[in-house]
């Protein structure tokens, strides 16, 4: 090994913790696609699930995923009238190692879908940035204990403004020395931050439309780094999807996805396949989902036609892409969930009545779907594009109380995504965070 080669190894290691491919460091996972590189697990479940390690009950309110690396644990939750990031231990029983205050407790007039945060945190090294339902936004040291180390409002340090009423939801993007999130409002739909310090960098000045639930994806597409997020229209509350250059904000493309009610937009992240973009969500149109096919100068033709587009309509528990495959839970035009074809829309397959809750989240790990329904089941089935093919399922032992203690928590369900890593799966339903080992023997 040469000196330069050393040196780089080094720094590798003295910039923080180290992530491997067995981490999870973010919303969906690594790439933020909700598939893990993770080999060696579980191929079948036993008949009761896959072994309870431990099982962690104070988190509180909200719906953050996990973010997980170098063994620890953070995730969103509350504690009184606060909103926090706590750290767990992932490797001794869950022990909480410390909470940080992110700022007021998210909720509104009528609520009863659940308070709290609703965004994953995302891990960079020894920094971590966090997004409250208020539009508070921190970064805080996690070699320090959660030491605070930069802290913004998108409302009130950048005229940010949410499409409704529900708060702020996406977790933000780290993409080299920036740190991207999505304000919204008239100074620009996204914004670039230095990392470090919070300091702005642009914003996206040709995109001033309103901010989604959705978190940003991140792409390079004909050899221009973007960034691809939803938004709704100020004041028609019609949906977008749209491009952003990394170098400036510069707006590559845009193109309308629907018309009219505002909850139709998703918090579902897109999909990209090389020049293709793919997004779902749930609409009150025969318009549910699209892939979308940029040229070299960023014109947009949508390839479905109108059954297509109907194929798929997912709300909130995101979709995934195996082998040209896409997986997920959709509401239209019966709820089920569907296999579809990421190049002709078709759906291969639809399965209804699968899980108890009906519609959930999906991840993706070594050849496996892993399902998690509104009601706390979790279900195994191969990625298979011919049919349903069943693993093993099983039932969390224990629910949260939060739903029957609280009213604007009462018709909430167990709306966290799973999240893979090390060996091990975690699942939440309000306070309660669930670790299980599903590494094959």
């Amino acid at each position: 090994m040469n000196l330069r080669a050393a040196l780089v190894i080094v720094s590798l290691f003295a910039c923080g913790p180290f992530l491997r491919g067995a981490d999870w460091p973010q919303f969906r996972g690594p790439g933020r696609t909700g598939v893990s590189k993770e080999t060696g697990l579980l191929k079948q479940w036993p008949d009761k699930g896959p072994n309870l390690l431990w099982t962690y009950k104070n988190a509180g309110l909200g719906f953050s995923g996990m973010a997980v690396a170098d063994g620890k644990i953070y995730t969103l939750g509350t504690r009184g009238d606060d909103e926090i990031i706590i750290a767990l231990d992932a490797n001794d029983q869950g022990k909480e190692l410390w909470a940080a205050k992110i700022g007021p407790i998210f909720t509104f007039k009528g609520n009863s879908w659940g308070d709290g945060p609703r965004s994953t945190p995302t891990l960079d090294g020894n920094l971590l940035f966090a997004l409250g339902g208020q539009g508070e936004l921190v970064c805080v040291d996690v070699r320090n204990n959660g030491k605070e180390v930069w802290r913004k409002n998108l409302i009130k340090d950048f005229n940010g403004e949410m499409m409704s009423e529900w708060g702020y939801s996406e977790s933000p993007l780290v993409d080299g020395d920036l740190l991207i999130c999505t304000p919204g409002g008239d100074d620009g739909t996204l914004a670039a931050l230095k990392k470090k310090t919070g300091e702005r960098v642009w914003r996206s000045a040709g995109l001033k439309k309103r901010a989604p639930y959705t978190s940003v994806t991140v792409a390079e597409i004909h050899g221009v780094r973007q960034y691809i997020q939803l938004s709704a229209e100020s004041d028609k509350n019609d949906g977008f999807l749209s491009g952003i250059a990394a170098a400036d904000g510069k707006l590559l493309w845009t193109t309308p996805l629907f018309k009219g009610f505002v909850y139709s937009l998703s918090s579902s992240p897109p999909i990209v396949a090389g020049n293709t973009v793919y997004v779902t969500y749930r609409s009150e149109t025969n318009s549910n989902c699209h892939a979308f096919a940029l040229s070299a100068d960023f014109q947009v033709k949508d390839q479905y036609n109108q059954k297509s587009k109907n194929a798929m309509a997912n709300n909130h528990g995101g979709v995934v892409l195996v082998d040209g495959k896409v997986y997920g839970f959709s509401d239209k035009p019966r709820p089920a969930w569907v296999c579809q074809d990421i190049k002709s829309g078709k759906a291969l397959w639809s399965e209804s009545n699968a899980l108890e809750g009906g519609s959930g989240s999906i991840i993706y790990a070594d050849g496996r779907l892993y399902l998690f329904s509104d009601d706390g089941e979790a279900v195994l089935i191969e990625a298979n594009p011919k049919e349903w093919a069943e693993n093993g399922r099983f039932k969390l032992p224990e629910r949260s109380k939060l739903q029957k203690e609280r009213e604007t928590s009462s018709r909430s369900g167990t709306w966290s995504h799973p999240a893979i890593a090390d060996g091990r799966l975690y699942l939440r339903d309000h306070e309660l965070i669930f670790c299980y080992d599903v590494r094959g023997k």
